[in-house]
């Protein structure tokens, strides 16, 4: 089940209501590990809708940044090249951590969208799973190690 949320700004976004309809003998493990538990559900689910609101609040924080900058940055009469460098410097800079954020963003709200449906824990590149522990530390993960380790020597 789904609920709507704010979004940054005035869009919105659909994200799981709660842990309560994941069953977690329905979570993949890697041979060896232990099965998930409904704790752990929760858990992660809770560190995943906490992510959601922070990564917002970074995204807010970057977008009126941005807009101070640009503000500033056609008050620039009078300044030197260096001070004209910085400007564009920063302005740079706010809008990688904006993009950043909102990539993040995105792949936190498909987490949840996996872990509430079907997909979470399962390696998008080989379909095995991608393993509990890797699943706790990075929730976000859609590929186990070994296909993530053939994508970064491509």
């Amino acid at each position: 089940m789904t609920t709507t949320a704010p979004k940054s700004g005035t869009d919105t976004v659909t994200v799981p209501r709660g842990a309560e309809s994941v069953d977690p003998a329905t979570l993949p493990v890697r041979p060896g590990e232990e099965p998930w538990t409904a704790d752990e559900v929760h858990e992660l689910h809770d560190e995943l809708i906490s992510d959601l609101e922070r990564l917002r609040g970074e995204i807010d924080a970057a977008d009126a940044a941005i807009a101070g900058l640009m503000r500033d940055s056609n008050d620039g009469a009078g300044d030197d090249q260096v001070d004209a460098g910085t400007k564009n410097i920063s302005r740079e800079s706010e809008l990688a951590l904006a993009n950043n954020a909102r990539d993040s963003l995105a792949q936190t709200e498909r987490a949840l969208e996996r872990l509430e449906g079907v997909g979470f824990g399962i390696c998008e590149s080989c379909g095995q799973a991608i393993g509990k522990a890797r699943m706790q530390a990075f929730p976000r993960a859609t590929l186990c190690v070994q296909c993530k380790a053939k994508q970064e020597r491509r």
